[in-house]
């Protein structure tokens, strides 16, 4: 009977020790997962991947403090934007049953001065611009990213045609496919 009693006894005994064990510490893991993965998450994308990505891209901070502010109005005063409308091509690749109109505004660096080389170069840069959009396939237009590649190439070309950095950005205000 000795030995039965403390049987019971024993197993009262290794209870106690599990039950303490558990509690808090058991989550304490999870917690702590929980509230730090956020911060974790944030740093690493402030810190290390968008400086990455802004180096790859070529992008700069802005300059901070009084002078660059001042910098960046001078230059803003010297942008000129002209329009070149209704740029009608045909589709590569389509046997001419498909076209494409391309409406865009440049805008340039000089100002006014700018703006007379466009006009007077119109005819020129209405070519280049055909020139550019006349090779496209029904499938490079319908591509993601199109837009932006079209952009970039008729700056190139806008540049060739105006003189090295005369076109600072192009706009496509009408882009239609029929």
């Amino acid at each position: 009977m000795a030995e039965e009693r403390n049987q019971p006894g024993a197993e009262k005994e290794a209870a106690a020790p599990a039950a303490a064990t558990g509690g808090i510490k058991a989550w304490l893991p999870l917690i702590l997962t929980i509230a730090l993965m956020p911060a974790l998450a944030f740093g690493m994308t402030k810190f290390v991947l968008v400086p990455q990505l802004q180096k790859s891209l070529g992008i700069k901070e802005p300059a901070e403090g009084g002078s660059g502010a001042k910098g960046k109005s001078a230059t803003e005063g010297k942008k000129m934007s002209v329009a070149l409308s209704k740029l009608l091509v045909n589709i590569a690749g389509t046997m001419g049953s498909r076209y494409l109109l391309v409406s865009v505004t440049v805008v340039g660096n000089d100002g006014e001065a700018f703006k007379a080389k466009m006009t007077e170069n119109d005819a020129q840069l209405r070519d280049t611009a055909m020139g550019i959009l006349s090779v496209k396939t029904l499938a490079d237009l319908e591509k993601p990213g199109s837009r932006n590649l079209i952009r970039t190439e008729l700056i190139n070309g806008f540049n060739n045609v105006l003189g090295e950095n005369s076109v600072a950005e192009i706009y496509i205000t009408e882009f239609g496919i029929q």
